[in-house]
């Protein structure tokens, strides 16, 4: 476990010094962050849309029975901006582009495309994982942004469509802005940043570790997300317990 966190450490510490690099490598950052776009915004949507639906359908009536019934829209926008929207994306782009990163670069490994890569004298940590880094890591926090609207939407939605909640949408966001305040979201966005750089180093790392053919792929893509989803879970009460 200690090697493969000191490994880990190497290989984020070689990507950052290799930051200044990143103009170059432009086109491929902008290929990583197009495809993580694509591949996530419509589940983000769907799931933010439910997720801030269910919090308000499942504190909206023990709210109204207290006589707090004004207090749905800063529960639910509390709950979206510091936890459940960074956490949420995080875990969704571990599985799906977490997953694909250790896949091609295994891929790269086990066909010895890296090898040829050092062989034409290309760094792979400035060819394949500053790239993938740089994009996730500016990718992630845009769609925390967009998840914590969606669901505060729906939160909305529900608080105004459920007979047993039934406030307005003017007393919904007005109670949100009186609890919710910049501080709180960028809390959740600077989590997101921290767990956008945990996955990109997770799952390059995995896939440059990976050795023994196609099974050896797939045994690389479950450790980068499995170890990407634990890093993430352990960091968020850390980084919690920080912000408090």
């Amino acid at each position: 476990m200690f090697q493969n966190i000191g490994e880990l450490v190497i290989l984020f510490w070689r990507t950052v010094q290799a930051l200044p690099l990143t103009w170059r490598q432009r086109q491929k950052v902008f290929d990583q962050f197009f495809e993580i776009g694509n591949a996530s915004l419509l589940m983000a949507c769907i799931l933010s849309l439910f997720i801030g639906g269910v919090i308000a359908l499942q504190t909206g009536p023990v709210l109204v029975e207290r006589g707090l019934a004004s207090a749905v829209g800063g529960l639910v926008g509390m709950s979206m901006c510091k936890e459940l929207a960074p956490v949420m994306m995080s875990v969704l782009i571990a599985g799906r582009i977490g997953s694909a990163m250790a896949a091609e670069i295994g891929s790269m490994r086990v066909y010895q495309e890296i090898d040829a890569l050092r062989t034409m004298n290309i760094n792979p940590v400035h060819y394949l994982v500053l790239p993938r880094i740089v994009a996730i890591a500016c990718a992630l926090p845009l769609l925390v942004i967009f998840s914590i609207l969606v669901g505060w939407l729906g939160g909305a939605l529900v608080s105004v469509g459920n007979v047993q909640i039934g406030i307005t949408f003017k007393a919904f966001f007005s109670n949100l802005r009186e609890i919710v305040e910049v501080s709180d979201v960028l809390n959740g966005l600077f989590k997101s940043f921290v767990f956008a750089l945990v996955i990109g180093t997770v799952s390059c790392h995995q896939g440059l570790q990976t050795i023994g053919g196609p099974r050896g792929i797939g045994r690389s893509v479950t450790k980068a997300v499995v170890n990407a989803i634990v890093l993430i879970l352990i960091l968020d009460y850390f980084l919690t317990r920080l912000m408090l």
